[in-house]
């Protein structure tokens, strides 16, 4: 257990140094910026890449990556909204809404998981055609007709308000954090990832269910990104197929910035929420700072490029490199 501890924490420093120069800087160039009510605001922005990032860790773990985000999170969470109280019809499941929209992100993460490692098919390929067939599902839910929004005030202002604090769906979060955390470093599943990452030629030989591991990855990753899409649905009021638009962008370089190899077998859940928080900070901070929308993209993009460079630098040698 000594050892999955010092490997939790090993190598998220330079990170964290990162985050606490950023909180400095903004805080200088707006006093708002260290407000509680933008700390707030910040665990609001965080909750839905916070989950997003669980499942996409595990997948990018096992040398693999997931490119249906926003597919399975527009699928899941036009799903969940036509099946809760809204501006369309009277249709109620309740809790089964919750139920049905996260199985399709279930079902989604499956398919992806069957064809990856029954077919042989990249991961990369794979994900990009389930990402459409999501999307596709989405615009077909969306139809032609009104658009649905939210009749029950209670769910559209649950992920705002405050428990103890913080915002619900932070605490979501928090939850399928711990859930990540203690799946990736207690269990057979989470040390199986591990170990297909670093050598899947020698983990089929240890006898290892090497496609069961790969199949519960995208499955597991399909499922969050089915929850991220109806807390997405909550926070906007209504749905939309393009309701995870630009999560992808945030959630793989959190990860790869926080040390998850896409050559798998490194990195870890706790350091990709370290590269959440690292990119979430660094976007509110730019508008804090009054930095013109227009220029936000290429600051944004100058920025990630140094603290990539920071966070990486130290482990440069253990680093695996595509090329």
């Amino acid at each position: 257990m000594q050892s999955i501890l010092s490997r939790s924490i090993k190598g998220p420093i330079g990170l964290i140094v990162s985050i606490l120069v950023l909180i400095v800087i903004f805080s200088i160039l707006n006093p708002r910026f260290g407000s509680i009510e933008n700390l707030q605001n910040v665990l609001y922005q965080a909750s839905v890449p916070l989950i997003v990032v669980v499942g996409a860790t595990l997948v990018i773990q096992m040398g693999s990556i997931d490119l249906s985000v926003e597919g399975v999170m527009g699928a899941s969470g036009m799903a969940w909204i036509l099946l809760s109280p809204n501006t369309r019809h009277a249709l109620d499941l309740g809790p089964w809404a919750w139920v049905i929209a996260i199985g399709l992100g279930l079902g989604l993460g499956l398919l992806s998981g069957l064809v990856h490692a029954k077919l042989k098919v990249p991961s990369f390929v794979v994900t990009l055609g389930t990402w459409y067939v999501g999307l596709g599902i989405a615009i077909l839910l969306y139809g032609n007709g009104m658009l649905p929004s939210l009749t029950s005030e209670a769910l559209a202002r649950w992920p705002s308000r405050l428990s103890l604090g913080l915002p619900n769906s932070f605490w979501l979060a928090a939850v399928v954090i711990l859930g990540g955390i203690l799946a990736s470093n207690y269990t057979g599943f989470g040390r199986g990832v591990l170990a297909v990452g670093n050598n899947e030629t020698i983990a089929r030989g240890g006898g290892m269910a090497v496609d069961r591991i790969k199949i519960a990855a995208f499955t597991v990753a399909g499922c969050l990104s089915g929850l991220a899409g109806i807390l997405a649905t909550m926070q906007l009021g209504s749905g939309s197929p393009d309701i995870g638009f630009g999560q992808l962008f945030t959630v793989i370089p959190a990860a790869v910035i926080a040390g998850t190899a896409l050559g798998g077998g490194e990195g870890g859940v706790l350091r990709s929420i370290l590269g959440v928080f690292l990119l979430i900070i660094l976007n509110n901070g730019l508008v804090l700072a009054g930095v013109d929308p227009d220029f936000q993209s290429g600051v944004f993009g100058a920025i990630l490029i140094v603290a990539i460079v920071a966070v990486a630098w130290p482990t440069r040698g253990a680093l695996k490199v595509a090329k």
